[in-house]
Formats: C-alpha cells, sequence, structure tokens
C-alpha cells in the first residue's frame, strides 16, 4: 500500500470544507492571529506554546499566579513579557476582548464549557482540551452555538491530527481487514486517585492560588493540599469525568471516526461500587451503536477497558501470547485485527498473514497549527466541535453509566438527550453552576 492522503484532502475526510468560514478571510488573512490562554501551567503550558508557534500571544490568565510547575502564569511572565497576565479569565475576556482572536481553554474538566461558551458568544475561536466539556448538555450547547459562531474550533485531542490514528483510518478504510466485528479501546489510566471519599477538614491555602476561581461553577468545598489540584481533580465528579473521560476522547475517536458511527444506542457498566464523590478505580464500559458500512451487520459494540482492564483475545486475530500496550485500540475485522498503541503506529494480525504490509505515507500535521490556519484559509479544522461535540457526547455516555453503577444498558434517545429508563442517569445530563458562576446557554 503506497497511499499519500494530503493535508487537505484529510481535512475534507475529517468533515472539513474549503472555506467553510467565508467571513473570516479576508483581505487581512496573512496577519498573525492574535490569541489568549485560559491555564497556564501542565496542559495549558503545552497548549499555550503550540498554539503560540503560530499566533500573537497577547494575554494569559491563570487562578495560581505563583505557579511555575510545568510551566505556569511566572514562566509564561517571562517567555512572554509583552503579554498581559490576569487571574481571572472573565476579567481578561472583558478587558483583552478587542485585542485576542481567538483562546486556548486549559482548565480542569469542569470549566471547559464556561470559558469556551463565553469565548464563542463573544466571536472567538477556542481549542479547548478534551473532553470538551464535562456533561453532556454542555457538549450539545457548545456544538450548537460553534455552529452559528462560524469561527475555528478545536478539541485537544492532538492524536487525531497524528500519523498513528491517520494511518488506522485509512488502512481500516481500505478494507485491509475487512468489515468491522468489533473495538476495544483501553487505558492504564487512572494514574490519579479514583474510588475514594472526601478528606475532612482543609489546609491553608498555598501562596498566589485563587481556590475560589478554580472552583469556578462548581459547589463549594474547602481547600485540602494534594487533593484536587493539580491533576487530582479528574477522579472527582464535580471536577473530571474519570479515566474515561481524560483518555476516551483520544483512543474512542479512531473508532467513531473511522467508522462513522452515530450516537450510542445503549451503554452499560462493569465495576465496583462508585463512591459518593468518586468515579470508579476500573471500569468496562460497553457501548453499542448503529452499524455501518464499515462495520459487519447492523449493530457495533464497543467495549471501554480502564484501570489495569484489558480486552481479552477472544473473537480476534491475536495469539494468546501477543503483547498489546498498555493503551490502544483494537479493530477486529472479517480478515485481520488491527491494534493500534496509544500515540503510536498501528499493527495487523495475524503477522504472517500482513508480514508485507505496508503503512501508507502521510503528511504530517500539527494539531494547533490546522487550528490558526483555519483562521486564515476557512478550512474546517480537523477536530472541529462539530465533531468534537458528538464524540465527547459518546464519551460522557460512559461516565454516566459508570457514575451510577449502570449494570443494565441504559437506553440513550440522542435527539431528545435524555435516557430512556434511568432518571437517575438523566439527572446528571445537566448540571447546576454555582450562584454567581451562570453563563448564558448552559446554566
Amino acid at each position: 500500500m503506497k497511499t499519500s492522503l494530503s493535508r487537505r484532502s484529510f481535512l475534507k475526510t475529517s468533515g472539513g470544507a474549503a472555506l467553510a468560514f467565508p467571513a473570516i478571510v479576508s483581505a487581512e488573512a496573512s496577519k498573525r492571529v492574535r490569541m489568549a490562554a485560559v491555564g497556564c501551567g501542565g496542559k495549558g503550558w503545552v497548549d499555550l506554546n503550540g498554539a503560540a508557534r503560530h499566533a500573537d500571544l497577547v494575554a494569559y490568565c491563570d487562578v495560581n499566579i505563583s505557579a511555575n510547575r510545568k510551566g505556569g502564569y511566572t514562566l509564561v511572565k517571562e517567555k512572554w513579557p509583552k503579554a498581559k497576565g490576569y487571574a481571572d479569565w472573565r476579567e481578561m475576556f472583558e478587558k483583552e476582548a478587542k485585542n485576542f482572536d481567538a483562546v486556548t481553554v486549559s482548565t480542569p474538566d469542569h470549566m471547559h464549557a464556561p470559558v469556551t461558551m463565553t469565548a464563542l458568544q463573544m466571536g472567538k475561536g477556542a481549542y479547548t482540551q478534551k473532553p470538551m466539556t464535562r456533561t453532556i448538555h454542555e457538549a450539545r450547547a457548545i456544538t450548537e452555538v460553534a455552529a452559528k459562531a462560524g469561527v475555528p474550533t478545536q478539541m485537544g485531542n492532538q492524536h487525531h491530527s497524528g500519523l498513528g490514528y491517520r494511518t488506522v483510518f485509512d488502512v481500516v478504510r481500505s478494507g485491509k481487514i475487512g468489515k468491522v466485528r468489533s473495538v476495544h479501546s483501553w487505558s492504564n489510566r487512572p494514574v490519579w486517585p479514583q474510588g475514594i471519599d472526601r478528606p475532612a477538614g482543609s489546609d491553608p491555602l498555598p501562596a498566589g492560588f485563587d481556590w475560589d476561581l478554580w472552583l469556578g461553577v462548581a459547589p463549594e468545598r474547602p481547600y485540602k493540599h494534594d487533593t484536587y489540584h493539580p491533576f487530582k481533580w479528574r477522579g472527582w465528579f464535580d471536577f473530571g469525568a474519570g479515566a474515561l473521560g481524560d483518555m476516551g476522547c483520544h483512543i474512542i475517536d479512531p473508532a467513531v471516526w473511522v467508522l462513522g458511527l452515530g450516537p450510542a444506542k445503549t451503554v452499560a457498566y462493569e465495576g465496583p461500587k462508585p463512591k459518593k464523590e468518586t468515579f470508579p478505580a476500573r471500569e468496562v464500559l460497553t457501548y453499542r451503536f448503529k452499524g455501518t458500512e464499515h462495520t459487519v451487520g447492523d449493530e457495533l459494540v464497543l467495549k471501554w477497558w480502564d484501570g489495569g482492564n484489558k480486552p481479552p483475545f477472544k473473537g480476534s486475530h491475536l495469539d494468546n501470547d501477543t503483547q498489546v500496550p498498555s493503551q490502544g485500540v483494537m479493530f477486529i475485522g472479517e480478515e485481520g485485527t488491527l491494534v493500534c498503541p496509544h500515540g503510536g503506529m498501528p499493527n495487523l494480525y495475524p503477522l504472517d498473514k500482513f508480514k508485507d504490509f505496508r503503512r501508507p505515507r502521510l503528511d504530517r500535521l500539527d494539531h494547533y497549527e490546522v487550528w490558526i490556519d483555519a483562521f486564515r484559509t476557512g478550512d474546517v479544522p480537523n477536530s472541529s466541535f462539530a465533531y468534537a461535540g458528538p464524540l465527547t457526547e459518546t464519551v460522557l455516555l460512559g461516565v454516566v453509566a459508570a457514575r451510577v453503577g449502570a449494570k443494565d444498558e441504559l437506553k440513550w434517545n440522542s435527539d431528545k438527550l435524555k435516557f430512556e429508563n434511568s432518571d437517575e442517569a438523566n439527572g446528571f445530563i445537566r448540571e447546576k453552576y454555582r450562584k454567581g458562576w451562570e453563563v448564558e446557554g448552559l446554566s
């Protein structure tokens, strides 16, 4: 196989189309895009630097103005001394609105939607970390508003632009393994605490850290050192979406994209009983989708495994002694099985049958550049909210199933945005924002 998928043809297969944003393509299209950043540490540092290779940073904010862990406010200030720094993103939006065109949103999950929705309503393009939102209602609302806003958007599932998943797309769509019978996606996460209870008491706040701003739309609770911030917030219902929410938008992405899957019909959970405020330490989720032209039969089953759970080889073309990666995706087809490590390149099984297999040659893409280029070209980015919104909804269906411990299948009605057979699960589709943090269209 010696095909070559060009950048533009790839954008089209990802849902992009030339000049989809004609309003932003003008005589000034050659000017540098001006960007702001919400969240400067950890992944925020990565996103900020990635986007700023292609745009001019004019403003940034972080609730911890003393942080320099894996980046942070103080290091941004040193690297971009002309950019203006803030602690509160709302103040930055108010004072700098005329000075930026685009914003990176790299906060804990519970603040993705409030910041992103506000940006879209102001006519700003947004690059929002995965999962795009923490709740299903937020995902649907932002998808709809983004479609009307007509500005470039991109979710931070950067492997969608990577050679590995794009190779998976090319190989499976070419029919190399035949039509697909089932898919397994798995992760070795969580690598943070889950399945725990809230600790008692409170701790002094670190200097320069605004806990109220960090909580944002979430209910008030005392600050506890090394419990929520940094990074460990992912395991808590109020702030994150667990291992599935963290990695599903990466590792479920190939199945949804390659197979052209629509909304899931049902989802069910296997694992320990959830705690009151945190996700289970180990999960298995079973999704059922309507079949497509790329699948066998009228239904496709996708299973998600995390917390040390891995898929069995039964029904695949793998030998029992095959070593599978710690994170990855497996497509079981009529004629063979494809396994792609997360962040790696796919292999086909049985190995003897595919010993002469050659991967297609693909152009390299920069996920941030794809987004920034859209301000000049009008192309729809490959993981725009038109695609990323429904993908996020799919992931969050499993998050809700795990949260309620749904051993029996939850029946999902995407048109009505509700589960047909669980009032408890419906209670987590949309959640209230803390008083004073309401956002139009979300709360």
